[in-house]
């Protein structure tokens, strides 16, 4: 062997010598088992026996070990997904809290801004509101409760808006008047998830 070795890898393979020797001092040979097992009053031809359930028993904790860290991966994935569902639906919900009408108005079908409607006339009612702050890629999931003068909701529109591309939106919501409708103060309000963003009255006679 002409390789030469500094101090330090001579160290290293004394130690790794040193550890192979206590290793195979620590082993035993089918002998010198069933020789211990005979100076301990055991039945050495139950030696193969014991040795398939040790092999048995030792596979079975490698099996269980292997066990436990998938069951913690998957565990901890599973603890993940639901943290990420968490926050992304509290970021939503922030997104939603800071949407508020800027403006609203009562029109019939050509923009005319209007307080009080006939119910002899047979106009559809529109209630255009402005939003602000609306969360920009989102579609936003409205409602609008039309009340006559008794508290009553005679009509609830329940719509979702196209894609949102800026954060000033117009949106609207439509109700028919018929010479049916009750006289009287009339309300209108919007709901944005629930939450009541905006309201308009309006006189029907």
């Amino acid at each position: 062997m002409n390789q030469r070795l500094t101090q330090e890898q001579l160290n290293q393979i004394i130690a790794e010598v040193q550890g192979l020797q206590l290793r195979q001092e620590s082993e035993f040979d089918k002998p010198q088992i069933q020789q211990i097992l005979q100076e301990l009053n055991l039945p050495p031809e139950l030696l193969d026996e014991a040795l398939i359930q040790l092999r048995r028993r030792q596979a079975l904790e490698v099996q269980q070990r292997r066990n436990k860290l998938i069951a913690f991966g998957v565990g901890g994935a599973i603890i993940i997904a639901i943290v990420g569902t968490i926050l992304f639906n509290q970021q939503q919900s922030s997104l939603l809290a800071n949407v508020s009408a800027q403006q609203d108005k009562i029109t019939l079908a050509d923009n005319r801004h209007l307080q009080t409607i006939s119910r002899q006339s047979n106009s559809e009612l529109f209630y255009r509101v402005t939003l602000k702050d609306a969360p920009i890629g989102k579609k936003l999931s409205l409602a609008c409760n039309w009340i006559d003068p008794s508290g009553q909701i005679v009509k609830q529109n329940k719509y979702q808006t196209r894609e949102v591309t800026t954060s000033i939106w117009d949106t609207f919501c439509r109700y028919p008047i018929n010479p049916t409708a009750p006289v009287g103060n009339w309300k209108v309000e919007m709901l944005l998830e629930g939450r009541k963003i905006s309201e308009e009255t309006f006189i029907v006679q």
